[in-house]
């Protein structure tokens, strides 16, 4: 089995469902993953220079994290730009409360964030997930499974807990503020960060 899911994530360069392979190979699911992490372990083991990650229920193989300078140099490619604060910000807001919106975003930092949630999904880091249910009918974001693989987890449950903080009398709960700044704030007004 592991010859031919190698051969399939290989082929596909992309990442594929594991109900997918286990459907062609006619095996359940789990006997997938479990190959999987088994040649997973094999190559990190051998310091290859590939690596098969799990990203939600699908498999990709992908090149080593370090060997990435030398992959970009030989496909001439430059490494893609750093996040600015204000990305990571509006990033970590979208993968701790998703599905969130704009609104909820711009609640959390305090300053228009339309610009930085633009510029997060031309980098296919967030998607639009749907519309939430209140007056204006504004869009649901979250995480991608480009987010995943550049984080280098399977799933959102696997980020790092958030720090503890103190309660704030005047705060409001996360869905408290989904439901309730949409016609308060300006769509494009303020200063775009």
């Amino acid at each position: 089995m592991t010859p031919a899911i190698e051969a399939i994530l290989f082929a596909a360069g992309e990442p594929v469902p594991a109900a997918r392979i286990a459907q062609v190979l006619g095996v359940q699911e789990d006997e997938v993953f479990a190959c999987a992490e088994t040649m997973a372990a094999d190559y990190h083991s051998r310091g290859r220079g590939i690596r098969l990650v799990r990203i939600r229920e699908s498999l990709q193989l992908c090149s080593a994290p370090e060997q990435a300078d030398y992959v970009l140099h030989a496909l001439e490619q430059r490494r893609p730009p750093r996040l600015t604060q204000p990305l990571m910000e509006v990033l970590a807001a979208v993968a701790y409360f998703q599905p969130v919106t704009r609104a909820y975003i711009e609640q959390l930092r305090g300053v228009d964030s339309g610009y930085t949630v633009n510029a997060l999904l031309e980098r296919g880091l967030i998607e639009v997930c749907g519309k939430l249910e209140a007056p204006g009918r504004p869009n649901l974001y979250r995480t991608t499974e480009r987010f995943l693989r550049a984080a280098g987890i399977s799933d959102v449950e696997q980020l790092p807990p958030l720090p503890e903080q103190e309660p704030q009398e005047t705060a409001q709960t996360p869905d408290a503020v989904q439901a309730e700044p949409e016609a308060a704030l300006p769509e494009d007004g303020g200063a775009s960060q």
